[in-house]
């Protein structure tokens, strides 16, 4: 059976005898797959996590030219790499919190231990501008690829949600979308809005997207009304929690855990949606690997699963109707529970 951890020796062999920045790189993935990294947070495959690795600690771009493949690491920009790459093989730190650095929607976001890496499929949902349900900031359709509904009185949003933003990152994206829109982003983690903010002035959006301390709807005022609200909440199971990879033990448990079947906090959601949303709101909710439970529990409900072109699954849209028709359903399952 092979070690789980790199053995000092193993690095001082690296060090003494690749050269290049292919060298490291080919090493980071030999490494990282044969100590079992677990991937899903932010890198779908080994020689990404690597190249990540290797290239941001040389400070390059990460689609740098590949004719700088074959330059050479100084002792210290080895030495650099390697301890980064200990941390994440022995201690499976993701590499995200390594760098201090995540993209979402194709930009870059400060994160740390106090919020979830970045992964979600919502960003394709916001590349599209969420059509054919809304316009974009030019007042156009886009192509409709995720099965979202169609909208006869189609507007571009001018008031949204981002109800557990943590990082911030899908309010700003948003705010990037729809710049006309006034974006609000809600969190009831003190750490993660301290987070968000970093990444909000970063992206120069402070004064387009206001952040918010609020368990799910608590303390956000009654009369605010949302063309749409966008929520990428705590969806893992009892079961699941319990069999999370390493890996993911890092990311705060309260970004994660969402009781027996996953659906605390959606429930809550659902039963409060119609009440913030405008006459012809949309809210779109992920849910994960919770999908299931969401169609045992709410069989009654025509929820639009949307599909997504780059991978994805889990998530749903309601319209505002939908809420307002569906409320009782939503708080009888609430009090059941």
């Amino acid at each position: 059976m092979d070690q789980m951890t790199i053995s000092p020796e193993q690095i001082q062999e690296a060090a003494e005898n690749l050269s290049t920045i292919r060298d490291f790189i080919r090493f980071g993935v030999s490494a990282l797959r044969q100590y079992d990294a677990h991937l899903g947070q932010g890198t779908e495959d080994f020689f990404a996590e690597s190249s990540a690795l290797v290239l941001q600690t040389l400070s390059l771009d990460w689609s740098a030219n590949p004719e700088i493949l074959d330059a050479k690491l100084l002792p210290s920009e080895k030495a650099e790499f390697l301890e980064l790459l200990v941390r994440r093989v022995n201690e499976k730190i993701p590499t995200s919190y390594l760098l201090n650095l995540a993209y979402f929607a194709n930009k870059p976001f400060y994160v740390d231990e106090r919020v979830l890496i970045p992964r979600s499929p919502i960003a394709e949902l916001i590349e599209q501008r969420f059509a054919p349900y809304f316009l974009d900031e030019q007042g156009q359709m886009r192509a409709a690829l995720n099965a979202l509904p169609e909208n006869p009185l189609a507007i571009t949003p001018r008031r949204i949600l981002d109800m557990c933003t943590g990082s911030g990152c899908i309010a700003i994206a948003l705010a990037y979308a729809f710049p006309e829109s006034e974006v609000d982003a809600t969190d009831i983690s003190k750490e993660a809005l301290e987070v968000a903010s970093i990444n909000s002035e970063h992206h120069n959006m402070q004064y387009q997207v206001a952040l918010m301390e609020s368990d799910l709807f608590e303390k956000i005022p009654a009369e605010n009304q949302y063309d749409l609200i966008v929520t990428n909440p705590p969806y893992v199971d009892a079961e699941d929690m319990a069999d999370l990879p390493q890996e993911f033990l890092h990311e705060p448990e309260l970004a994660l855990a969402a009781g027996q079947d996953g659906l605390d906090l959606v429930r809550k959601m659902l039963a409060q949606a119609a009440d913030y949303l405008t006459e012809d709101g949309l809210i779109v909710i992920e849910v994960g690997n919770s999908e299931w439970a969401m169609k045992q529990n709410f069989n009654t409900v025509d929820m639009h699963w949307l599909q997504f072109q780059k991978g994805g699954s889990g998530i749903f849209a309601l319209t505002a109707a939908q809420c307002r028709q569906y409320r009782d359903v939503f708080i009888q399952s609430l009090q059941n529970v």
